[in-house]
C-alpha cells in the first residue's frame, strides 16, 4: 500500500479557513462538506483530520495525526513533543493582559497578588514568573473578558485580534505577553516515506509563500539607465532585459519583494524608469 500522510487541521474558525486556502492553492484538491471530520484528497497522498485546535497538538504527538496546522499558542500552552516544520505567516495575534478601563496600569508589578482569568494558564504563568511576580491564575475555557465585570478575577489574559472584543466589555490591553501565528507541526517518528511526502508538501507550501511575498514587475527604462535600474532590481538571478522597437529604450522585467516594493519603485522612478506594471505571482519556485 502507498504511503499517505494524515494532517490535522482546526474545523472551524479563521485558522480552519487560512489553513484550508493555503492546502488549496497548493493544488491539492479535497471536499469538506458541512460536518466533515474526515477527508482524503484526490489529487495527494493525504487525509485530512478536522479537529478542536487544542487537540491538534495531542494527536500528532501521539502519531494520530502526522501533521498539523495550528496556532502557536496552543502548540506552546499544550507543551506537546512535536516537530515545529514551518512558520506559516497568517492568523496572526496575540496573548495580552487586560484590566478594566477605569483602573490605572504602571507595569507589571501591578498584577502582584491579583487575579487573573485565562485558557492560557501556562504561557501566563510563565511570563509571570520571569517577571517574579506572584498572581492567582484562574483557567476557564471561555468568555475569558466577562470575568472582570462578575467579580471572578481583576484581570484577564487572553487572544487579541483587534481589541474590539476587550473595548465591549470594558477592558483595556496593557500588556503583550505572547505573539502567536499559525505553525505546521509533525509528529517526531515519521517514517521515510512519509517524510518523503511531507517534503513534496513544503515545495508547494514554499513555493506559495515565495509567490504571494514577491511582485513581478516590468517596466521600461532608457538604455542610459539601465545600470543603475538592474542594481535596484537584481531579481531571483538577474533581470530579463529586451530592446524596445524605440531605440535607446529597453524593457526590464524583474521580480521585487513585497517589503521593499514601495521605496523600490520610488526609486526605480528617480532613476527614469517609466510605463512600470505590477503583476502578482501566483506561484515561485526557486
Amino acid at each position: 500500500m502507498n504511503s499517505i500522510i494524515r494532517i490535522a487541521v482546526q474545523k472551524s474558525g479563521r485558522l480552519s479557513d487560512d489553513s484550508l486556502a493555503l492546502i488549496k492553492e497548493c493544488g491539492i484538491k479535497f471536499y469538506n462538506g458541512t460536518g466533515k471530520l474526515k477527508s482524503v484528497s484526490t489529487n495527494f497522498p493525504i487525509e485530512f483530520l478536522f479537529l478542536r485546535d487544542d487537540d491538534i497538538p495531542g494527536y500528532v504527538e501521539d502519531g494520530v495525526a502526522d501533521l498539523g496546522i495550528v496556532g502557536e499558542n496552543e502548540l506552546v500552552e499544550k507543551d506537546k513533543d512535536v516537530t515545529v516544520l514551518k512558520k506559516l505567516g497568517f492568523s496572526k495575534c496575540r496573548l495580552s493582559l487586560a484590566i478594566p478601563k477605569s483602573q490605572e496600569y504602571t507595569n507589571i508589578h501591578y498584577f502582584q497578588g491579583k487575579s487573573i482569568a485565562t485558557s492560557y494558564p501556562k504561557i501566563l504563568g510563565d511570563y509571570l514568573a520571569q517577571h517574579n511576580i506572584q498572581a492567582d491564575i484562574h483557567e476557564i475555557s471561555g468568555s475569558v473578558e466577562i470575568a472582570p465585570s462578575i467579580g471572578l478575577a481583576e484581570g484577564i489574559c487572553d487572544i487579541v485580534s483587534s481589541g474590539s472584543t476587550l473595548m465591549m466589555n470594558g477592558l483595556k490591553e496593557v500588556e503583550e505577553i505572547f505573539k502567536s501565528e499559525a505553525v505546521l507541526i509533525a509528529n517526531k517518528k515519521l517514517t521515510e516515506d512519509k517524510l518523503a511526502i511531507v517534503d513534496k508538501l513544503l515545495f508547494r507550501i514554499n513555493a506559495v509563500q515565495k509567490g504571494k511575498s514577491n511582485k513581478y514587475v516590468l517596466l521600461n527604462a532608457p538604455n542610459e539607465s539601465l545600470e543603475k535600474i538592474v542594481s535596484l532590481m537584481p531579481g531571483m538571478r538577474s533581470p530579463t532585459i529586451l530592446p524596445l522597437a524605440q531605440e535607446g529604450w529597453s524593457s526590464v522585467h524583474s521580480v521585487l519583494s513585497e517589503d521593499q516594493f514601495w521605496e523600490k519603485i520610488e526609486e526605480l522612478r528617480a532613476a527614469g524608469a517609466e510605463g512600470i506594471l505590477v503583476v502578482p505571482i501566483e506561484k515561485m519556485v526557486i
